[in-house]
């Protein structure tokens, strides 16, 4: 028994140790698409420029009132005009509190709000994609993009704007006004700049897929504890905490190793400048004093070359941390980009129109499907259901049952043949208005945190009060919801915790009958019910199921001897069709399956 959960652990973490696949991408053009949602605030983003223009513009007149200050005042006694020069100072620098306080509201706000519209975009898009994509990644891969992938852009956007065009046009502005005062000062203080350069690509080169590493482990930990909490019933029924802990740690370390060894590479951004600006220092004064001498330098301008050469490092140094922060973070955003860039693999056609009020034909020509391109779950599929027809499906597990009646929803495109509702094909139709005339229960019937009441209308969010009523009535759940402490508008919690399983599905009935759905689908929607509930389920089954269409899948004779017919399903044909009569007589799968006890 150990070594099997051993095994079956094993496994378990392994799927979530499998990075996902992440496409190539441009770096700039990533981030020429992040900064596309600052120009619907252009406005607000050239006051900011505006705004720090003016702090660009005082950092750099500081430097010259102090030389002035120094070689035309101190230097001829005339305190009178130094005392002039030193209240401007006092005056424009005081402004300049002012507006950088103000540019960080300005930002922050713009920033938020971005976000806001990234997420809900992000949010609004997955909705939108298929099943396929949500079989292929676990719940907690996809919450780490819309959470923390997102949530690292925020400094990104705000320091395009505040450190880098500022920055850059500082720098630019002290070369200028470096050369301009003395070449040769300007040159040597320069000097290591192409070290700089080439160390920086360099270490952009390395740290970048160490950053790309540490967001898949950070969704690979996500994906791990949302499974691991929704799971919680089952590790605690099978003693298995000791297992998924060991899982965790391993996760864990795999997270920890990754952020260590992307920072340890990015850390070198730092080391980098701090060399730099000091060996720029060293031949400034080695330039001035020793080559130059000291009588060609004034005092005034050598203090003003070491301020500006201050004011050109700083800058380079806010840059470079920026750089680090969007290699850092970047990686995040090429993984929102890659979500928003993939393409619903169901969606309406351009000539899709809307469906009209269906009467409930369904047509299967010649359907076969397959999940991978590669092997066939449906192979060569057709019958035709009538209007009002009740049709029971049964068979092994993994024969194509549920694949067939998903189809019918559109859940997943058919790889040859057509589905057809009322002689239209589902593919020539808009999607929404095909599934708000279906009504799909399963056997895990999802309940979301709110009221009774807020549950079934969750079917028809137009539904009155007294259609919500009648709706749990016909299904035979008014009885148990009014006996609870405030009735309808009892709130539920997470996937309705304190409910039993068949007031679960009580309520999924209920909340089915209200969208007075023209096609049903019924998969497996009763094998969590006791007999006792069954019993009270079956007339509501009857209600749901009058006057139209049903697919009906189910282990239990009782819910299916009644249907009009019933197809016998196994390795993805119909081996056998007619109703309970009529294939217990013919004496072969079906009777088989019942004689097994499988119904």
């Amino acid at each position: 028994m150990v070594s099997v959960r051993k095994e079956v652990e094993k496994v378990s973490f392994n799927s979530y140790r499998d990075d996902e696949q992440s496409t190539k991408r441009s770096k700039v053009q990533t981030l020429r698409r992040l900064l596309g949602y600052l120009f619907a605030y252009k406005w607000q983003i050239i006051l900011v420029l505006a705004v720090m223009g003016y702090g660009v513009a005082v950092r750099l007149v500081n430097p010259l009132i102090m030389e002035s200050a120094i070689d035309d005042y101190i230097g001829q006694n005339d305190f009178e005009g130094l005392y002039r020069l030193l209240v401007l100072a006092l005056i424009i620098n005081l402004t300049l509190v002012v507006t950088v306080k103000l540019r960080m509201y300005i930002m922050a706000k713009v920033c938020n709000r971005i976000l806001l519209t990234i997420r809900q975009e992000l949010y609004t898009h997955i909705q939108k994609l298929d099943f396929a994509f949500f079989d292929s990644r676990p719940t907690g891969k996809i919450l780490s993009r819309i959470i923390g992938d997102i949530n690292s852009l925020k400094d990104v956007l705000s320091n395009c704007v505040t450190t880098l065009v500022p920055d850059g046009l500082k720098v630019i502005a002290v070369i200028v006004i470096m050369v301009c005062k003395n070449p040769a000062l300007a040159f040597a203080s320069l000097l290591t700049l192409p070290f700089m350069a080439a160390a920086t690509w360099y270490i952009e080169y390395r740290a970048h897929p160490r950053w790309q590493s540490f967001r898949k482990k950070s969704a690979n930990l996500n994906a791990f504890i949302h499974e691991d909490m929704a799971g919680i019933r089952i590790i605690q029924s099978f003693h298995a905490e000791k297992e998924t802990e060991d899982t965790f740690d391993e996760l864990l370390e795999e997270h920890r190793n990754a952020f260590f060894d992307a920072v340890r590479m990015s850390d070198a951004f730092g080391s980098v400048i701090d060399l730099s600006w000091g060996l720029g220092c060293i031949f400034l004064y080695f330039t001035g004093i020793v080559i130059l001498g000291v009588d060609a330098v004034s005092v005034g301008t050598f203090i003003a070359f070491g301020t500006y050469l201050n004011m050109f490092w700083q800058p380079i140094h806010n840059i470079s941390n920026f750089y680090n922060q969007l290699v850092t973070n970047i990686a995040g955003a090429e993984r929102i980009f890659e979500i928003l860039d993939t393409e619903p693999g169901i969606a309406d056609g351009k000539a899709a129109v809307n469906m009209p009020e269906i009467s409930g034909e369904v047509v299967f020509d010649h359907v076969s499907f397959s999940y991978d391109d590669k092997e066939n779950v449906l192979h060569d599929v057709s019958f035709t259901i009538r209007p009002g027809e009740t049709i029971a499906l049964v068979g092994p597990t993994g024969a194509g049952k549920t694949t067939i009646v998903n189809l019918i929803s559109r859940f997943y495109e058919v790889t040859d043949g057509a589905v057809r509702i009322d002689g239209r094909d589902v593919r020539e139709v808009t999607i929404e208005s095909l599934r708000r005339q279906m009504g799909i229960m399963t056997q895990d019937n999802f309940l979301f945190s709110g009221t009774i009441r807020e549950n079934i209308r969750y079917g028809r969010l137009d539904a009155t009060d007294e259609e919500i009523e009648a709706a749990a009535r016909a299904v035979n759940a008014h009885n148990f919801i009014v006996k609870l402490e405030k009735g309808y508008d009892t709130e539920l919690s997470e996937r309705g915790g304190g409910l039993s399983v068949g007031q679960k599905q009580l309520l999924a009935f209920a909340r089915t009958m209200v969208s007075d759905p023209k096609i049903l689908i019924l998969d497996e929607a009763t094998s969590s019910i006791d007999t006792k509930t069954e019993l009270l389920v079956q007339e509501g089954i009857e209600h749901l199921l009058a006057g139209r269409t049903s697919f009906v899948i189910a282990h239990r004779l009782s819910t299916i001897r009644k249907a009009d017919r019933i197809f016998v399903v196994d390795d993805g044909k119909i081996l056998e069709e007619g109703n309970a009569e009529e294939l217990m007589a013919k004496k072969g799968l079906y009777y088989q399956l019942y004689q097994n006890s499988i119904l």
